[in-house]
């Protein structure tokens, strides 16, 4: 498996969970690393991603303000804080990489096998 995410879970609306991400990506210091999620009949979508270096970040519009990304590439693992949860926030999320500074994806990219969470109302 090169990339396992967990820390998912059920939290109340305005709560908040910490994912994460664990690779055994031989190159994951050099990769850019994402979060991405899929409700239930919609499409998987960006929520965020982070430079090689965790120098640079960027969110989605929806998470802007209350998520927020890191990595320890000693450790090579990414993070997912999110902070003041909302029930749209409900979704399947994934992390992957590499992927590409917009948020993009392609052929080359590992996905984990994603962690459920689920916010209350």
């Amino acid at each position: 498996v090169q990339l396992q995410a967990y820390g998912g879970g059920l939290v109340q609306a305005g709560g908040s969970l910490r994912l994460t991400c664990a690779a055994s990506l031989r190159s994951f210091s050099s990769y850019v690393m994402g979060w991405f999620r899929q409700a239930p009949g919609k499409e998987r979508e960006f929520v965020a991603r982070i430079s090689w270096k965790a120098i640079d970040t960027w969110y989605a519009d929806f998470v802007k303000g209350r998520f927020a990304i890191d990595r320890d590439n000693t450790k090579k693992t990414m993070y997912l804080q999110m902070n003041s949860l909302k029930p749209e926030d409900t979704a399947v999320y994934y992390c992957a990489g590499p992927i590409g500074l917009s948020g993009s994806n392609h052929s080359g990219t590992y996905w984990g096998q994603g962690t459920q969470v689920t916010v209350s109302s």
